[in-house]
């Protein structure tokens, strides 16, 4: 996510590849589904165990949660102790204080106009889950936006929780076979100084 996105709504609408069962010339064809957004009771507000919720279910809440704008809805889709990566932070943010907090900041910059676009998901594993997305300007492809993410979640007190996330978002300069240049070079510096691996 370029940064992530919480907050959900009641209801929401997702734009869902077919599942990897096609991958031909009408990739692009979307199918519409509606996906009622998951919404976890608190601790204090129920101790009832969530057992129904699958994985995907949760990290398609957290998206819904995202796109609306409601990071109330999906407070309790995050564990207390969950880390998550942004690639374009330096470092991690750990802990669901400090992940609703950047989130918080996220929504304040963002318009409701723009929405993250589900193109793909996982939906076979209990425990982890693959997204693939791109963001959308009132349902028009928004610019360097595709991304890919990775979660991992876990049964905490009955309640299906994401515990771990990793954003990986299209670059907007993209260096294409110079990259290679540039890996090729930094494996030759390590070779010659192995001490500088330490730094990374």
């Amino acid at each position: 996510m370029q940064g992530a996105y919480l907050i959900a709504s009641s209801k929401f609408s997702f734009h869902l590849q077919p599942a990897c069962t096609s991958r031909t010339p009408k990739f692009a064809q979307r199918l519409k589904a509606n996906v009622s957004s998951t919404r976890l009771p608190s601790s204090s507000s129920s101790s009832t165990p969530i057992l129904s919720s699958s994985a995907s279910d949760v990290v398609k809440g957290f998206y819904g949660g995202v796109n609306s704008h409601d990071l109330v809805s999906v407070e309790y889709l995050i564990a207390e102790n969950c880390v998550y990566e942004d690639l374009i932070f330096s470092q991690p943010f750990t802990g669901r204080k400090a992940i609703l907090e950047f989130f918080q900041k996220f929504i304040d910059y963002i318009s409701i106009d723009l929405q993250f676009v589900i193109d793909d998901i996982s939906e076979e594993d209990s425990e982890v889950v693959g997204v693939i997305w791109h963001l959308e300007w009132k349902g028009k492809p928004f610019p360097f936006s595709k991304g890919c993410s990775f979660y991992r979640l876990k049964l905490i007190n009955g309640k299906r929780q994401i515990i771990y996330g990793r954003d990986c978002v299209e670059p907007a300069i993209k260096p294409g076979e110079m990259a290679l240049v540039i890996i090729r070079g930094v494996t030759f510096l390590f070779q010659k100084f192995p001490k500088l691996a330490d730094y990374f």
